[in-house]
């Protein structure tokens, strides 16, 4: 199952809003085999487990397939995946999680067990879902798994009082930031940040990082931006929060990274609507009250009220750390 998350791992950017999937076909009594591998064929190509069990031909017949995701059991883009397993002769399916689309949801696992398969779901669960959390929210909410990336001194401060902000973080945190824009399929930042800042908000990645296939995140501006403005073009957004991300999640977006500013941050934090802070922390201080902080407007009044989440991640990038925390 390992092996199937890594090669799904390679395909994310090519193939939202399809789901990023593995699959690897291990021959029968060949325990040691480095297995038959498959992924998610780009935006309209075969699912994983019909590129794996193409790769794996005759060697298909009593196999164990692995496959991260639910194999599909309807007529969509392509022929249903259940099928393609049953002819092919395979012996076992190990599955890591079930598929909450409603066309599948247990649907697809009903059809293999029907047809005399051996299946065992549960695999690495945890970890294929970390994995397809985007897809998975996007379809139990239809909308967007949102990430609220941050970068801040160890003191919790984001600008200094004359606004300046480049850079608190180091290049290696920089270009781990981009990799994160990479994954996401849009970017939201405020009309302040903008007037601010001028940025663009596209990829920057060292061309042995991006495919050919690779596309720029749709570029999301909460109110307005000028004609001339680096982020253009872009979508414009106003009103209410939760009708927004309906809108984006309508137009297949399976992961919103919010970048700024900390009004915007306040915003999303304070109406609950942040699945995942992607924070990093530079080993720095500005030593006073009198920088920027986080987020800006009205906060919790006690500590009672404090909102507390579960750190999920940590990692040294150069010389700062990036944290990931959940609730």
């Amino acid at each position: 199952m390992g092996q199937a998350m890594t090669v799904a791992a390679a395909v994310r950017r090519r193939v939202a809003p399809r789901p990023w999937v593995g699959a690897v076909v291990v021959p029968s009594g060949e325990p040691d085999h480095p297995g038959f591998e498959g992924a998610t064929d780009g935006r309209t190509g075969p699912h994983a487990e019909r590129v794996a069990l193409a790769a794996a031909g005759d060697a298909a017949k009593g196999s164990t397939l692995y496959v991260t995701l639910e194999p599909c059991s309807h007529h969509g883009l392509t022929p249903p995946c259940v099928d393609a397993v049953i002819d092919a002769g395979v012996a076992r399916v190990v599955i890591g999680i079930t598929d909450p689309d409603e066309n599948v949801s247990g649907q697809g696992i009903a059809r293999l067990r029907a047809a005399g398969i051996d299946v065992e779901v549960g695999c690495r669960s945890d970890d294929v879902a970390r994995q397809l959390a985007p897809y998975l929210h996007h379809r139990s909410t239809g909308r967007p798994f949102v990430v609220l990336k941050l970068a801040s001194t160890l003191d919790g401060r984001t600008a200094g009082p004359d606004g300046s902000s480049k850079w608190i973080t180091g290049d290696e945190a920089r270009l781990d930031a981009h990799r994160l824009r990479a994954d996401s399929d849009a970017i939201l930042v405020g009309a302040g940040t903008v007037r601010a800042d001028n940025p663009a908000l596209t990829v920057r990645l060292p061309d042995e990082e991006r495919g050919p296939d690779d596309t720029e995140p749709l570029r999301v501006v909460l109110g307005t931006a000028s004609t001339d403005a680096a982020v253009q073009p872009c979508l414009e957004v106003s009103g209410d929060l939760g009708v927004i991300l309906d809108d984006l999640g309508d137009r297949g977006i399976l992961q919103l990274m919010i970048e700024g500013g900390s009004s915007v941050a306040q915003a999303f934090h304070g109406a609950g609507l942040v699945n995942r802070y992607v924070l990093y922390v530079a080993p720095a201080f500005f030593g006073g009250n009198d920088a920027l902080g986080l987020f800006s407007g009205a906060g919790a009044e006690t500590v009672d009220d404090l909102w507390r989440g579960r750190i999920v991640d940590v990692a040294r990038v150069g010389d700062d750390l990036r944290l990931e925390i959940e609730a």
